[in-house]
């Protein structure tokens, strides 16, 4: 049972380094596509009609499609393959894929009907504007049905990572970026308005990135059929865990506006400090935590769905020691040089030295809870294998309040760095509300292996940062000096303090460290 558990283990970590590279393209072609769309649509009133007109489908795209959908549809998915057969389980993909598809169908029909409305209530400010007013509307008209091709890749995801397969559901989002940025080149003169052109681009990409899906569901033997089926269980089951998922969802994008709300009364500027710092932050979640998580759930799943919790506690176990390994030397490396890593990536034009500290300061304080945003998205994981989504929202709710209160008393003696503290803090409560419950339903799931790996993990991560302070002690940054010569900084010090981790690990004799190198021999055997 423990060989077949450190398989399942291997898959874990083979899986999460698959989404993790895959990530990483996503946000490479994401800046891609941000650098072409800056420089022919700049920052003015056409853009801003595109961004309003994207944004209500983008969200509902966040809340009910990516996230909510997929995590309520696995451990059902799951459990069907394991306790009763593959075909009853396509029949449950059928049976899904129809009230999907029916569910998706109304609501784009009544997105595009009320699209005046929503445009209104989003952006009241157009009205007063007829011409950025009737663009926005007609924008979000042509890109509302958005939400019906992504939650339908979502549906997919769910369907290919409960089978192990989880390469085309993560490149997807690079297809929408490459579509976004080719229909911007191609398309531009073809319409009367061409920021029309970033909008078919939208609209391609979503239907590219269903279509990717197919060939692999063919594989696995799925082939969507129509099948109304009111009564069916498997139903039933999904949409008790996705009503509270999407709940959590839509507070935690609350959360995100509370303290863009909370920003607007601090000193001008505040806004975007918290953005561009959060947008850093961004690299690590997507890279590291959300494929950790996204890799874990189908073990969970199948571990609970066969009733072997002691296997899941040693699968949670060791996806928390892999998250840590790379989370807590990223935290450590992200408080170090958050100044050098805002001003070579931010600093230049009208973003000038003053910008680059002040947004700096909100990285430093956000970098403070990069273990907690990331180790919640395996505990979190792991309720949703139980097939329990309302302790997640119940914590949810909590966070938000936490986050608000919190915000409140250290915005105005920090500013912004006080919002981007809260937010860290919520975090961490958010962590110890859900491991206290989680330890309650499965008994204790960290075990000695857990601990000796996180004392491994605070050495080298230590031993890095002593190196990182030895660089800054000789080699004093300096903001005022040439693009490249604070390039080089940066990459010198996060390859010398990457090398000190990782020989540090070595020799202490992390497991993940050698891990890591085993399945790079696997990947790239010797000829």
């Amino acid at each position: 049972m423990k060989r077949a558990n450190t398989s399942e283990n291997s898959n874990v970590a083979k899986a999460a380094g698959v989404v993790g590279i895959s990530t990483m393209l996503s946000r490479i072609f994401g800046l891609i596509r941000d650098i072409v769309v800056a420089a022919i649509f700049g920052a003015g009133w056409i853009y801003d009609a595109f961004l309003v007109a994207f944004r209500i489908p983008n969200l509902l795209r966040r809340i009910i499609g990516e996230g909510s959908l997929t995590v309520s549809f696995v451990p059902v998915f799951t459990e069907y393959l394991q306790k009763k057969s593959k075909a009853e389980a396509l029949e449950l993909a059928n049976v899904a894929f129809t009230f999907l598809s029916i569910i998706l169908v109304i609501i784009s029909l009544l997105g595009v009907l009320f699209s005046p409305l929503i445009v209104a209530l989003n952006a009241p400010g157009f009205i007063k504007t007829p011409d950025q007013f009737a663009l926005a509307v007609f924008l979000n008209r042509l890109m509302f049905p958005y939400i019906f091709f992504m939650s339908l890749v979502a549906l997919c995801m769910g369907i290919l990572n409960s089978f192990r397969h989880f390469a085309a559901p993560a490149l997807s989002p690079v297809i929408l970026n490459i579509s976004m940025i080719l229909a911007t080149l191609t398309l531009y003169d073809f319409f009367s308005q061409p920021i029309i052109a970033l909008a078919v681009g939208v609209m391609i990409g979503g239907v590219l990135q269903l279509v990717m899906q197919w060939p692999f569901l063919v594989k696995y033997g799925v082939k969507f059929k129509f099948r109304v089926n009111l009564h069916h269980p498997g139903i039933k089951q999904i949409t008790i865990l996705l009503l509270p998922a999407v709940l959590a969802a839509a507070v935690n994008t609350i959360n995100v506006l509370v303290g863009t709300i909370l920003a607007s009364f601090l000193p001008k500027g505040s806004v975007s400090y918290l953005y561009y710092a959060d947008r850093i932050m961004e690299l690590p979640l997507g890279v590291f935590a959300i494929a950790i998580g996204t890799a874990a759930l189908p073990s969970f799943s199948k571990h609970v769905a066969n009733g072997n919790y002691e296997e899941l506690r040693s699968s949670i176990s060791f996806s928390l020691r892999l998250m840590l390994f790379v989370t807590i030397p990223a935290m450590i490396a992200m408080m170090v040089l958050h100044l050098p890593i805002i001003s070579v990536l931010f600093q230049r034009g009208a973003f000038d030295a003053k910008a680059a500290i002040l947004t700096s300061q909100a990285l430093f304080c956000y970098a403070l809870g990069l273990w907690a945003f990331s180790v919640i998205r395996v505990i979190v994981s792991t309720f949703f294998s139980l097939q329990d989504s309302k302790w997640p929202m119940k914590a949810a709710i909590i966070t938000l309040i936490v986050n608000l209160a919190a915000s409140l008393v250290l915005m105005y003696p920090l500013k912004h760095n006080g919002l981007a503290l809260a937010n860290s803090l919520a975090a961490v409560v958010n962590v110890i509300i859900l491991s206290v419950v989680l330890k309650n339903k499965i008994g204790k799931f960290l075990d000695h292996s857990f601990y000796s790996s996180f004392v491994k993990i605070i050495i080298s991560s230590l031993v890095m940062l002593a190196v990182l302070m030895l660089i800054d002690f000789f080699l004093p940054w300096n903001m005022d000096a040439h693009f490249k010569a604070r390039l080089v900084y940066l990459i010198v010090s996060i390859a010398v303090g990457m090398a000190a981790f990782f020989i540090s690990s070595f020799f202490l004799k992390s497991p993940e460290i050698y891990g890591i190198i085993s399945l790079l021999k696997n990947r790239f055997p010797r000829r």
